[in-house]
């Protein structure tokens, strides 16, 4: 999945943020308080968690904005982990018996061949080997390992940003939590507090606060669970990868 996607999905989160926009700036009163009129509405309306969006006002909305944006992203990323970081998708078995067998009838071209119609990390990686077999053994494992190290960095960095999510989420919770007792202790500071207007705001910093952990903590686990699935297909493929050139090991360079 490429960047657009990406861009896609967390664009349709945002957009539920923005619905909520209209209800939020009507919420908002030039002195801070909710007018009488609106305060039995107010109360009925109070304590649902769609209530506390729509009350938190633009400052607020902004930040729901970016918790749901955090959502979409998390989403995405764990979705295109558990398509990539698979071993069907690292170590096509079509592939391994493939090379298996041209290296079988010791043609070094045909495995190289096969290695470029199924692009993926563990034919990048033979590819490397196989493109300096008339440089000698040495030369030759020096190469898998330099590619192994690459195709290693690129499956990892995928993980990286599912751990970025599970990190960022919580802070977002946390600023919201610090905007909500702010608001609160305005509030109070007033002299005569609006009991409806104190319990939406700290209803905001309560809301804000699980939100970024209902967010972080499927990040995080999906991060682990992933990176330790990744690890084990790595060191298969460098296991498969060295098995696959061993007979590489025999190979003479005649020159001409």
């Amino acid at each position: 999945m490429k960047k657009p996607g990406l861009l896609a999905v967390m664009v349709l989160g945002m957009l539920v943020a923005v619905a909520l926009m209209p209800a939020m700036a009507q919420d908002v009163v030039a002195d801070g308080a909710v007018p009488a009129a609106a305060e039995p509405e107010a109360t009925a309306g109070s304590g649902s968690f769609f209530s506390v969006v729509a009350g938190s006002g633009l400052l607020g909305g902004f930040l729901w904005l970016t918790i749901f944006g955090a959502a979409a992203a998390g989403v995405y990323f764990a979705v295109d982990c558990g398509i990539t970081v698979r071993s069907s998708r690292i170590m096509p078995e079509i592939l391994v018996s493939n090379v298996n067998e041209s290296m079988a009838e010791g043609d070094v071209l045909k495995a190289l061949q096969y290695c470029e119609n199924e692009p993926g990390p563990l034919a990048n990686v033979l590819t490397a080997g196989f493109s300096q077999v008339e440089e000698g053994f040495d030369v030759i494992q020096e190469a898998v390992a330099t590619s192994a190290d690459l195709e290693t960095e690129r499956i990892m960095q995928k993980l990286t940003w599912l751990a970025v999510v599970g990190n960022l989420a919580p802070m977002l919770g946390l600023l919201g939590t610090v905007q909500g007792m702010i608001l609160a202790f305005s509030n109070l500071a007033g002299g005569t507090p609006d009991v409806g207007l104190l319990a939406m705001n700290i209803s905001q910093a309560l809301y804000t606060t699980a939100a970024g952990l209902v967010i972080a903590v499927p990040c995080v686990a999906a991060f682990y669970a992933f990176r330790n699935t990744a690890s084990t297909i790595v060191l298969k493929m460098e296991a498969m990868t060295m098995e696959l050139i061993k007979d590489l090991r025999n190979v003479e360079v005649i020159e001409d």
